[in-house]
């Protein structure tokens, strides 16, 4: 039995989990096929990712610089992008934060620049 170590642990949105395993897929073409979990999950994240990575990357930065919202939070935003502010309301639901409707309205304004 072989035992994996864990060196580094990081929050990633799901675009940013497809590039990372893109780059892997890539690597292992090379050197034979893809295994079955490893397919699966491209076709996984291929099927939700609504951003392209950088896109993700830049609404998580952008989500961050508000005062009320964590590095969670705004990755967990950037991959749900929510339309109304019940969507939104779900994300904090597990949150000791109560968001006033204009910041969640500042959400909305945020992600809306970031949708196709």
């Amino acid at each position: 039995m072989t035992f994996k170590e864990v060196i580094e642990f990081q929050y990633i949105t799901v675009a940013e989990a497809k590039e990372v395993l893109e780059k892997l897929v890539e690597k292992r073409k090379e050197i034979g096929e893809l295994s079955f979990e490893a397919r699966k999950t491209m076709n996984y994240l291929s099927a939700v990712a609504k951003l392209d990575a950088e896109k993700a990357r830049e609404l998580v930065d952008e989500l961050e610089k508000l005062p009320h919202v964590t590095r969670e939070i705004a990755i967990k935003i950037a991959d749900i992008l929510p339309d109304i502010p019940d969507e939104v309301r779900v994300v904090y639901a597990k949150e000791r934060v109560t968001l006033t409707p204009e910041q969640i309205q500042e959400i909305l304004d945020i992600v809306k620049k970031y949708k196709n």
